[in-house]
């Protein structure tokens, strides 16, 4: 079974039966157990084409396999590195299968080599066993799937902040307040406690935000106007280009940085050159994760993101529901709610292909 959504309307889709195709000397079948599906995947199928998502699942002319991260198990190898058997983490289609060219084969995973896939962030292309990660629980899958890819944003955007010195600005307003890479960095940013974290959200999720603790002020879109003028930065998660506006227009030179980091909203902001305040700048996470596991080391990589990652997660536990789905009208019907916004903050979906 194969997922697809049509990548000029994001709301056509249609379920395609795979044949299952024979192994090639050097491959691996991977079946796909399960994966998260949040709003962060609606920001891969919005930047499709701009940053090559579409292009790591291949789907017929006009049609896409939108990217998710979950669990799959090594089916069948014809790799003499990569034993049947293994339980690894990574990028995958919403399919029951999938195949590949495992290159650099061990015990700690692989790295998929497949043609298509070798000029793509190396970022995405890796698979990791679960034994030996010192973020993975086998009681915990849930959150591993659905909060771990989104909190490299988060990590990533944080550290890069740090490095920066926040560009000395006193506030950072987070817009898609409610989206998991959000949340992700919000709580970083309140752990930190040397700067105000402003969430900006659509009215009705206000509340319910305030509730976290993690956000110093929640802001409804229509309010941005009641903010005060002081020293801010923006981290757009939305890619909505009317919030963009809203937020330049009000802060003008208050504003220090402008970093888009998402399109959550469902399509990405245009460029606008006459905004006031600085050039919006695009954040790409992947290259930032290179650049540190260049400084760190991928051992202080590692490292230093695991201590981040066990406190966030244990946050997220006494509130976060997760709302578990599986086969065609299971997927279908956690997709449209993502894709819809009618996701509340406490709500994830997991979900299973077959």
């Amino acid at each position: 079974m194969d997922f697809q959504v049509k990548r000029a309307d994001l709301r056509q889709t249609r379920f395609v039966d795979e044949a299952r195709t024979a192994l090639d000397v050097g491959c691996a079948r991977l079946k796909v157990d399960a994966f998260g599906f949040s709003a962060n995947n609606v920001t891969y199928a919005v930047l499709g084409d701009l940053l090559a998502y579409w292009t790591f699942f291949p789907a017929p002319e006009g049609w896409g396999r939108i990217p998710v991260w979950g669990f799959a198990d090594v089916v069948e190898s014809r790799h003499p590195g990569l034993r049947e058997g293994m339980r690894v983490f990574g990028y995958l289609p919403p399919s029951t299968q999938l195949l590949v060219a495992p290159d650099r084969a061990g015990v700690r995973g692989f790295v998929d080599a497949s043609p298509h896939r070798l000029a793509l962030p190396a970022a995405y292309n890796s698979y990791s066993s679960v034994e030996g990660d010192a973020t993975y629980d086998d009681r915990s899958e849930d959150a591993y799937m659905l909060l771990r890819p989104v909190f490299f944003l988060s990590f990533t955007v944080d550290d890069f902040l740090l490095e920066n010195g926040f560009l000395r600005a006193k506030r950072a307003l987070i817009s898609s307040a409610s989206s998991k890479g959000a949340l992700g960095l919000a709580f970083l940013l309140a752990r930190r406690g040397n700067i105000a974290v402003v969430g900006l959200t659509s009215k009705q999720r206000v509340n319910e935000l305030n509730q976290l603790g993690i956000y110093t002020q929640v802001v409804g879109y229509d309010d941005i106007g009641s903010l005060d003028s002081q020293a801010s930065i923006y981290v757009d998660l939305s890619g909505s280009a009317d919030i963009r506006a809203v937020v330049h227009q009000h802060l003008g030179s208050a504003l220090k940085l402008s970093l888009a980091a998402g399109a959550t909203h469902g399509r990405p902001a245009t460029a606008q050159t006459e905004l006031p305040g600085p050039k919006p700048v695009s954040f790409f996470a992947p290259d930032h994760i290179v650049k540190r596991t260049h400084d760190w080391g991928r051992t202080g990589f590692n490292e230093r993101f695991a201590q981040a990652w066990h406190p966030f997660v244990a946050w997220t536990k006494p509130w976060l529901k997760i709302r578990h789905a599986s086969g065609p009208a299971g997927i279908e019907r956690a997709y449209r709610e993502v894709l819809d916004g009618r996701v509340t903050v406490d709500i994830a979906h997991v979900l299973t292909p077959s």
